[in-house]
């Protein structure tokens, strides 16, 4: 069987995509199908600590024509957001197989093989590529040995990970502020480590669009994206001024090396620690796609002018990829790129 379309990755992204290739006629489990690697719904929100409720994350943007209204912002995002994955799942009916593993994808006489961790494989037309970044953590490598127990932001669970300890956060982004805000909440100590001065930043009335326009460069060039707070900053609310007036989100720089229990900054002082919890980013999972040599030599990859299209390869598409990994961005991007490759069937021959 060969499919029109496979999605890959049933996120914010995909199940946009999803949407919108059956709304453009496509038939669920005919014509196209969902390939999602997570045991159920709820992409990578699924796997956030349970600490984070909805009413401390960033806007979650809805999926086409299924609102997100009336939450309750005290409970944690990853029961809320799954639970309305699920629910537009189901009722839009899309054809999503979890536990479905993709693991390498090629490409031969216009036809995409998928193959799956579980020794099957699938064939289509064309390939709306959805897999994000959570399972690619950044884990930086600095001189020394470090003794203690690191974690990164996609093992961090809860504050109750680190009683006790004195806790060496590193990274510039928001989750690295999060956390060191959660913790010091929870009787934590902790120590704060940036490679350059926090960026901080007041959204302004078009800083979404100035945002969305440094990202299209980079991927129209084959770039890859900048880490997130490289291109947003980071945004400054009261909790965060309040954490900055407290000491507690204050940089001691960079890490020059590490002792087995301890950390040497550039600046030359130390400081005894007992773990680190790296909220350092992460790249985009794409190792999958490695058989379509798509990369560019700096390790992006061409994308079009309507900003999904794969430039190299007719029939490709990225979604949750440069400008729209954003969840607002991504639902975008989803129609985009159903439209995109549902014109691209159209023109090539059964």
């Amino acid at each position: 069987m060969i499919y029109q379309n496979i999605v890959i990755g049933a996120g914010q992204a995909g199940l946009s995509a999803a949407f919108h290739l059956q709304r453009r006629g496509l038939l669920p489990w005919q014509d196209y199908v969902v390939l999602d690697a997570n045991p159920g719904p709820g992409g990578a929100w699924q796997h956030r600590w349970r600490t984070l409720t909805l009413g401390k994350t960033h806007a979650v943007a809805p999926l086409p024509e299924f609102p997100f209204d009336n939450q309750d912002s005290t409970r944690p995002a990853s029961e809320v957001v799954s639970e309305y994955y699920a629910a537009f799942e189901r009722e839009k009916n899309l054809p999503v197989r979890h536990g479905a593993e993709v693991q390498a994808v090629s490409y031969d006489s216009g036809i995409f093989t998928a193959q799956l961790a579980d020794g099957s494989s699938a064939r289509s037309r064309s390939i709306i590529n959805a897999t994000g970044t959570w399972t690619n953590p950044n884990w930086p490598s600095y001189p020394g040995r470090f003794d203690g127990p690191q974690v990164h932001t996609n093992g961090f669970i809860g504050p109750e990970q680190f009683t006790g300890q004195r806790v060496l956060v590193v990274g510039a982004g928001a989750s690295a502020t999060q956390f060191i805000v959660q913790l010091r909440a929870a009787g934590v100590d902790t120590l704060w480590s940036t490679r350059s001065e926090p960026d901080w930043r007041t959204p302004t009335a078009n800083w979404g669009l100035q945002v969305e326009r440094e990202v299209n460069e980079r991927t129209r060039a084959g770039l890859p994206p900048k880490s997130v707070v490289g291109t947003t900053g980071l945004m400054l609310n009261p909790v965060m001024r309040q954490a900055i007036a407290s000491g507690a989100l204050v940089s001691r720089g960079k890490i020059d090396f590490l002792g087995p229990h301890s950390v040497h900054f550039a600046d030359g002082s130390t400081e005894p620690i007992d773990a680190i919890l790296w909220g350092t980013g992460f790249s985009h999972a794409h190792s999958h796609l490695r058989p379509l040599n798509l990369h560019t030599e700096s390790g992006g990859i061409l994308i079009g002018e309507d900003s999904v299209s794969a430039v190299e390869l007719p029939g490709m598409y990225f979604v949750g990829y440069g400008a729209s990994a954003s969840t607002l961005g991504a639902t975008r991007a989803g129609r985009k790129a159903a439209v995109a490759a549902s014109k691209f069937l159209a023109s090539v021959p059964v």
